[in-house]
């Protein structure tokens, strides 16, 4: 399979060098000076140091043929640049079936990314969510990793998850896009809490009860804006909270 990362972040370098091993995979970065590094040096000093790229993981030089012959694409940029890189998608019409890595709720609109991306390029196209604890070092390294993903279409999560999937970097396939979205959202509020606990002193039973009732709230949130609650039991749900926490 042929697959272009879009963003070459900590995030998106990891998954490039992760895929790379079973695809043919192109990255590209928005900072020149980044797409310099990776195609020079085969590394990316700024966001994954110390890093070695593998010498078949393509680099490309700009963004319109960094998607002229994917099959897929994986956007991993952060999430305030899902918007505009959508729309460079359909502004250049070479719209394909395609992942992202990006967390969070759009700041302006309290969009969740499946929603941003049904807005600007239809409902119907195949896309999904990539979600779970997963540090961006570890993934590089080749350490053991689980995810999931979450598509609009259950054969194309199905499909996407068994081409990506290696030994070492598993991945689930899910159809609850809202939750798998809402859980990578809300989990990094109840860090933010869990770091103000350790920070007080509060101790170890305060820590858990936070994050086991934060967990709680977390799925209450997700089942109202109509996700499934057994998702937040899963690896984009808990798994999450308990890395990040």
């Amino acid at each position: 399979m042929k697959l272009t990362v879009l963003g070459a972040g900590a995030w998106g370098s990891a998954l490039a060098i992760a895929f790379s091993g079973r695809h043919q995979v192109t990255l590209w970065a928005r900072q020149a000076e980044v797409r310099r590094a990776l195609r020079d040096d085969r590394e990316n000093p700024r966001f994954l140091p110390g890093q070695r790229f593998p010498d078949a993981l393509l680099i490309a030089d700009d963004f319109a043929s960094a998607l002229a012959d994917a099959d897929l694409l994986l956007i991993a940029t952060p999430l305030a640049g899902l918007r505009p890189t959508v729309c460079g998608l359909r502004d250049v019409g070479l719209v394909r079936p395609l992942i992202w890595a990006c967390k969070g709720l759009e700041a302006a609109t309290a969009r969740l990314p499946h929603q941003i991306v049904a807005e600007e390029l239809g409902a119907q196209l195949p896309c999904g969510a990539l979600s779970g604890p997963s540090f961006a070092e570890e993934v590089a390294r080749g350490l053991p990793t689980a995810v999931t993903l979450a598509a609009n279409d259950a054969t194309f999560a199905q499909r996407t998850a068994l081409a990506l999937h290696s030994p070492r970097f598993r991945i689930y396939a899910n159809d609850d896009l809202p939750g798998v979205e809402v859980g990578g959202a809300v989990k990094n509020v109840m860090a933010i809490a869990t770091g103000v606990c350790d920070g007080l002193g509060l101790g170890l039973n305060a820590r858990a009860a936070l994050i086991t009732r934060g967990l709680a709230e977390i799925t209450r949130v997700g089942v109202t804006m109509g996700a499934d609650p057994a998702t937040f039991a899963g690896l984009s749900g808990m798994g999450d909270l308990v890395l990040t926490c």
